[in-house]
């Protein structure tokens, strides 16, 4: 592992796929979930079926002077060496050579759509003939501006007429009609005024726009990081929130605020609620603040900057805004801080054993800021009747390797026509696809 930097309070190609043996059977999963200290650990005790459920009465005090950077070392893709995935998993390479795969979204006719945020740009891949290899590969869309988010509108039909993306600036959307591998015509600018992530501020900056529609294809659905850390000044004005328009761009609400940055949403199907997966604070220490997915509440106030998790002021705005003390939600799920928990879908298809379906993916991008490494894997949270059980269980690891070098980073988690899920890597630039019993 590199050295650590201490820090005071002040300062913050190709598609051919290739196969992976079946991976070797992982130690038992057992019925045991790590709480307390336990639960907050590090990459070292992480492997597909380890559970764990952090509360807030887990939590230490703010510790301002317990703040690292520990940004990860690097490392190639060792030879021969796959992510591990429980036990009747296989996970194989379904396209590489990517730059920076981002969020990744399966069309109606199960064409995959990648968004090439550092080349501005959506690709489409196509598995033609349902073997799990690429057959065709095309760039859907060029010239954005950092895309992130990807949408097929109308939302739940098998013919949908738009794909909108989510540039870190701005929604546009492209016509659409089933099988297309490039755009027909020029993108539509809807909503143009979104606040810009391109200016690093105090380990902000957030530049991710996640895009999503409500079941009834009424509301459109914009996630917007903050500027900064912690500040609370002018420059945050509609950011750290989730905004709402109608399909057309039109009609702006605040759905939802205090969420520092919420990078993916994605809508419960069996309740049509929105959920979003959110990257906390820094610089209060190891275990401060917890990352989170949660369902949203219209209207909700999360927190941020003031306060996180219910009534706890972040000691770097003491006194401020006490009127809001008593009105923060606590998330559903928290989760090992400075995970950097990005994207998230609900797992929809049939391929899966029962125990998987309507439970939701997480890709954690994995820790900069935390003495030792967290996040760099694929968590599972389970759902029932619409609510989440509160904990969450490794899925996919093994993306660091013996020495706590970084060879992946998963982003992106969406479910292909087929049932397997899709993951893109941004370290590796990869997606890969993990099928069950296959």
């Amino acid at each position: 592992m590199p050295q650590v930097l201490l820090l005071g309070a002040g300062a913050l190609a190709s598609c051919s796929p290739k196969r992976a043996e079946v991976t070797p059977q992982q130690p038992a999963p057992t019925d045991r979930i790590l709480t307390g200290a336990d639960a907050l650990g590090d990459w070292t005790t992480d492997a597909p079926g380890v559970k764990r459920k952090i509360t807030v009465a887990d939590l230490p005090p703010p510790n301002e002077d317990e703040s690292v950077v520990n940004r990860p070392s690097k490392a190639d893709r060792p030879a021969g060496v796959f992510p591990k995935v429980p036990s009747g998993f296989t996970v194989t390479e379904l396209a590489t050579g990517f730059d920076e795969p981002r969020v990744v979204q399966v069309a109606p006719n199960g064409d995959v759509f990648v968004a090439e945020s550092a080349a501005d740009r959506v690709t489409v891949l196509r598995d033609a003939d349902g073997d799990g290899k690429v057959e065709v590969r095309s760039a859907f869309a060029e010239d954005l501006n950092r895309p992130f988010g990807i949408a097929f509108y109308p939302a739940g039909t098998d013919a949908p007429t738009h794909v909108y993306i989510a540039n870190t600036d701005s929604v546009v959307r492209f016509p659409y009609k089933t099988g297309d591998t490039k755009a027909s015509g020029p993108a539509e600018p809807l909503v143009t005024n979104i606040p810009s992530g391109k200016e690093m501020v105090g380990g902000g900056g957030h530049w991710t726009r996640d895009i999503v529609f409500s079941q009834d294809n009424q509301r459109m659905f914009v996630s917007v990081g903050s500027r900064s850390n912690v500040d609370d000044d002018e420059d945050e004005h509609r950011r750290a929130c989730i905004l709402a328009f109608t399909p057309d761009g039109k009609n702006e609400t605040l759905y939802a605020s205090g969420i520092r940055n919420p990078v993916g949403l994605a809508i419960e199907p069996s309740t049509g609620a929105l959920w979003t997966s959110v990257n906390e604070r820094d610089a209060l220490g190891d275990n401060l603040v917890p990352d989170y997915v949660t369902r949203v509440q219209e209207g909700g106030f999360y927190g941020w900057p003031w306060y996180y998790l219910g009534p706890n002021q972040d000691p770097r705005h003491e006194g401020k805004r006490p009127e809001l003390r008593d009105k923060v939600i606590v998330p559903d799920v928290l989760i090992q801080s400075h995970s950097a928990s990005l994207d998230l879908c609900f797992y929809t298809g049939q391929q899966f054993p029962a125990e998987y379906r309507g439970h939701i993916f997480a890709a954690q991008h994995g820790s900069w800021n935390r003495t030792r490494r967290t996040g760099y894997k694929v968590i599972r949270i389970p759902v029932q009747d619409g609510k989440a059980a509160g904990h969450y269980e490794d899925f996919m690891t093994g993306f660091v390797n013996s020495e706590g070098d970084v060879w992946g980073r998963p982003v992106g988690v969406a479910v292909a026509k087929d049932g397997a899920l899709l993951v893109t890597d941004d370290q590796s630039n990869t997606v890969w696809r993990v099928a069950y019993g296959k």
